[in-house]
């Protein structure tokens, strides 16, 4: 499918609400903030992404047998952080720079829930949870929205309709993936940002609109209908047309980002971002969220080792395209106003699987990485034994219950952004069954 189609199908979403009065009032790019999500799909290993290098690691040896990392592989982080010390993958050294500068942040054992609950909770069904908790495209909408119901919205397109107007704009919401409805609001959609140029739309140049063909184009995106679906398709038309040619322009302007990208699909998708965000910033807008998504992430097979889709070598191309994009933003003046933030479908089994991978389960390990946030491991590290506290598993497979919530991260996030205090709970309707509506994530 090309760009142009993608692009159209998003942005076909927008409907009216593209047209709110004081949508489009623009401020000063100095106060310029953007939260970048990249969904890791599949299901991201997170037990092999962060280990315990205190007592806790012979836990995690005895528990995840031939998949455990050696413990000299491991990258060490400096210091104590959540009760224990700490080592990464091998393949996530490019982050330690970023590490030792106070800049990165995991957030220890995230998930979606309806209310804290404990695993014995869990096994007698006598608590509230999110459905069909192994299923990869239900804790994908979990993670992202509200899962269920009639509302598809996720927490960070309410969370923008939410901001004060003058921190509003049509491409506040903007996603690189299939993955959409993090961003997607209750009355507004989706804009696509892709690696290609958007500016071809068939015949017509969006970059040349005095050129026969795109005037043409231009014109279908005003044509006036007495019949509703005629009108409806001219509008949604049109608001795709003005929001391509915005992205075309961003696109024109930007310069190469400083750092070295691989060539690798998730390094170009954030080599362009890196691109576009001094530009988006120039432009005036103000507050943002985007989302990237990269494949492959569920590892129930071959999960070790150098071979293609194995964790080891998704996790070797993630580290130096996340480092990189995180260094370029610091060069362009950017290293204080983005957060990048990780999320995956799931977390996966402490017990390894029959195929020499793992299997579907439930919290998992994030990552944060940007100069607001808040250096160490937030939240609470689980226990990693099988069958142990947080195992709800009735086989003991190490299948863990969050300890924080995905709306606690949300929430977090979104009132660095801008959102209300008072419109918080508009945006989170369940965040009010937490203690702590918040992590420790972000500088004060």
């Amino acid at each position: 499918m090309s760009a142009r189609r993608l692009f159209l199908g998003s942005a076909t979403a927008l409907g009216a609400a593209a047209f709110v009065p004081g949508l489009r009032a623009i401020g000063s790019g100095d106060d310029y903030r953007a939260l970048v999500v990249v969904v890791l799909d599949g299901g991201n290993d997170g037990h092999n992404s962060l280990v315990p290098t205190d007592a806790a690691y012979r836990d995690y040896q005895a528990s995840r047998a031939n998949l455990a990392l050696a413990k000299d592989s491991l990258v060490t982080l400096p210091g104590t952080a959540a009760g224990h010390s700490f080592g990464m993958h091998p393949a996530l050294r490019p982050l330690l720079p970023a590490w030792q500068a106070g800049r990165l942040a995991w957030l220890a054992n995230v998930g979606p829930l309806i209310q804290p609950c404990t695993a014995e909770q869990v096994r007698t069904r006598s608590v509230p949870l999110p459905s069909l908790l192994l299923s990869h495209p239900d804790q994908l909408d979990a993670q992202q929205g509200l899962q269920g119901g009639e509302d598809t919205s996720g927490w960070a397109g309410r969370s923008l309709e939410l901001l004060p107007s003058n921190l509003q704009h049509p491409l506040a919401a903007v996603t690189m993936s299939k993955h959409s409805t993090l961003v997607r609001g209750r009355r507004t959609g989706v804009s696509y940002l892709s690696v290609d140029s958007v500016r071809q739309w068939g015949f017509a140049d969006l970059a040349q609109p005095g050129q026969a063909s795109t005037r043409a184009l231009l014109d279908l995106g005003r044509w006036q209908s007495a019949n509703r679906y005629e009108a409806e398709y001219s509008r949604n038309l049109r608001q795709a047309l003005d929001d391509s040619t915005a992205i075309v322009r961003w696109l024109n302007k930007a310069t190469p980002p400083s750092a070295n990208f691989a060539s690798d699909d998730l390094a170009t998708k954030l080599r362009t971002l890196a691109m576009t965000l001094p530009v988006c910033r120039s432009e005036g807008l103000r507050r943002q969220v985007f989302v990237v998504g990269t494949l492959g992430f569920d590892t129930h097979a071959n999960q070790r080792g150098s071979a293609p889709g194995s964790q080891d070598s998704l996790l070797a191309a993630f580290g130096p395209a996340v480092a990189a994009f995180d260094q370029s933003l610091q060069a362009a003046g950017l290293g204080d106003q983005v957060v990048t933030l990780t999320i995956s479908d799931f977390g996966r089994t402490l017990r390894p699987g029959s195929g020499g991978g793992s299997e579907h389960a439930w919290g998992n390990h994030w990552l944060a990485i940007g100069g607001p946030v808040r250096g160490g491991v937030a939240g609470t590290f689980p226990d990693l034994k099988l069958g142990g506290r947080d195992d709800y598993d009735a086989t003991k497979g190490g299948r863990l219950v969050p300890t924080t919530s995905t709306d606690q991260v949300g929430a977090t996030l979104m009132r660095w952004l801008g959102l209300p205090e008072s419109l918080v709970p508009a945006a989170f309707p369940r965040l009010a069954n937490f203690g702590a509506g918040s992590v420790d994530l972000l500088r004060a």
